[in-house]
């Protein structure tokens, strides 16, 4: 299941009790905030999730699949992400301090806390 924006605005809608248009302008903020700060190439690291990153890749020697001939690809900057421990815990079961999530609906989670509750 992807996340989408969409999304993220009525879970800040139902959860903080902003109105939909307060909560729509807030998440705006935020993304708009984090496209500002990369564009500059800085970097945003946000505790207990991550850290994303501008990094510059140099110009090298690639070939084209489709005929083989070799050629230059350009240097250009590409956006990485790494997530902080706790994510990526939390991701591999290790931990049971992850926050509570924004989408909530996932049935298959339901099933298996009737399982062990029986």
């Amino acid at each position: 299941m992807t996340l989408t924006k969409a999304e993220l605005i009525d879970a800040v809608y139902e959860k903080v009790g902003f109105s939909k248009k307060e909560a729509a302008d807030l998440v705006e903020l935020v993304f708009e905030s984090m496209k500002e700060e990369l564009c500059k190439g800085g970097s945003i690291k946000i505790s207990g999730f991550g850290k994303f990153r501008v990094r510059g890749k140099k110009a090298r020697m690639g070939r084209n699949p489709q005929t083989g001939e070799a050629m230059v690809i350009s240097a250009r900057k590409v956006l990485t992400f790494t997530p902080s421990r706790i994510l990526r815990d939390g991701i591999n079961g290790k931990s049971t301090a992850m926050p509570s999530s924004v989408g909530d609906d996932h049935p298959e989670d339901d099933d298996d806390a009737e399982e062990s509750n029986s």
